[in-house]
């Protein structure tokens, strides 16, 4: 991790609790940098453009580090819905702690200023997770399978933040059920069972240039 890295990991820690109360913006920015002894100058230099880089940093930080809990995984023997559905719930997991910052997050990106930004950083989550899940579609099926998953992804966030079920289990019911309605398209079905043989080697051999 270069210094660069590290100070904007240093700030992001510390800024997540104050977006609770600040939302994402400049002044949750700077009260993390004053947290963590950093000077203005490197604030600006770590996150240029403010609040809009450090939304970008965190969701990036999110992918990889789902990515890597699950690289860690035996997904042989799993078909691609529940490859699926564990990287969902392992992006849902990890953030846990952080689930009234997200929710900031998700009004910050519904600003209509930041709809680019909010469609970017999820059509990079669903491609991270079909990348994990094995597939190599180079078609239009490409597209439309993330098009699907975002919606699956983005709907099971939004009941995740309100369910109080314990362990989140109205959640995993809600995403299970979500995804069982996009494999009824049956030229879908058909390409996620194709796909899903080369699935395990393909993410084993490429994972490690993350």
């Amino acid at each position: 991790m270069s210094n660069s890295d590290k100070t904007r990991h240093v700030i992001l820690d510390r800024a997540l609790a104050h977006v609770v109360f600040d939302g994402w913006s400049w002044k949750a920015l700077k009260a993390a940098a004053k947290d963590a002894n950093i000077d203005p100058i490197m604030l600006k230099r770590a996150f240029p453009k403010g609040p809009r880089d450090l939304v970008y940093y965190f969701s990036e930080s999110a992918d990889k580090l789902m990515l890597e809990e699950l690289g860690h995984l035996d997904i042989g023997s799993l078909p691609i819905r529940e490859r699926v559905a564990t990287a969902i719930k392992t992006r849902l997991q990890q953030n846990i702690i952080h689930k009234e910052a997200l929710r900031k997050l998700l009004s910050y990106l519904a600003l209509p200023r930041n709809f680019l930004l909010s469609a970017s950083l999820t059509y990079r989550t669903v491609d991270s997770i079909w990348y994990f899940a094995g597939d190599n579609s180079t078609d239009f099926n490409f597209y439309t399978k993330r098009g699907l998953l975002a919606g699956v992804y983005t709907s099971t966030i939004l009941y995740w933040l309100a369910d109080q079920s314990e362990d989140c289990t109205n959640t995993w019911a809600f995403l299970d059920r979500r995804i069982s309605e996009v494999l009824k398209i049956p030229s879908l079905t058909k390409v996620f069972k194709k796909q899903a043989s080369s699935a395990l080697s393909k993410f084993k051999r490429t994972r490690s240039r993350i």
